[in-house]
């Protein structure tokens, strides 16, 4: 049995890109919770930490949308790659999708 250290390597990154994104969604909107919060206070202080917020939370948002679309890129990569291995072995896919589809029907009938 071959193990494809690339494709684990691949995984991992994936689930590490949607572990930031999820992270940089949420900080994000406690950023923009703070700010809503704090929009009283006119202390000297409070502005200035207010300019820094929203400049930090203006970039986490560009960050987001780049880490989305590279997401969506990479899905899109590899559906084509998958499309590909499937028109290069159209019998042995129908094989694995029958066995799966086999499998799955014994294990929902013995429930």
């Amino acid at each position: 049995m071959e193990t494809n250290y690339q494709a684990i390597e691949k995984a991992h990154s994936a689930v590490a890109r949607e572990r930031v994104l999820t992270d940089l969604q949420t900080l994000s909107r406690d950023a923009e919770d703070l700010l809503k919060a704090t929009a009283g206070d006119v202390s000297e202080k409070a502005k200035e930490a207010r300019a820094r917020v929203s400049a930090a939370l203006e970039r986490a948002k560009t960050t987001c949308t780049h880490l989305q679309e590279q997401t969506v890129a990479t899905a899109k990569a590899a559906a084509k790659k998958a499309d590909t291995v499937i028109r290069e072995h159209p019998y042995e896919s129908i094989g694995v999708a029958f066995g799966i589809g086999l499998l799955l029907g014994v294990v929902v009938a013995r429930k």
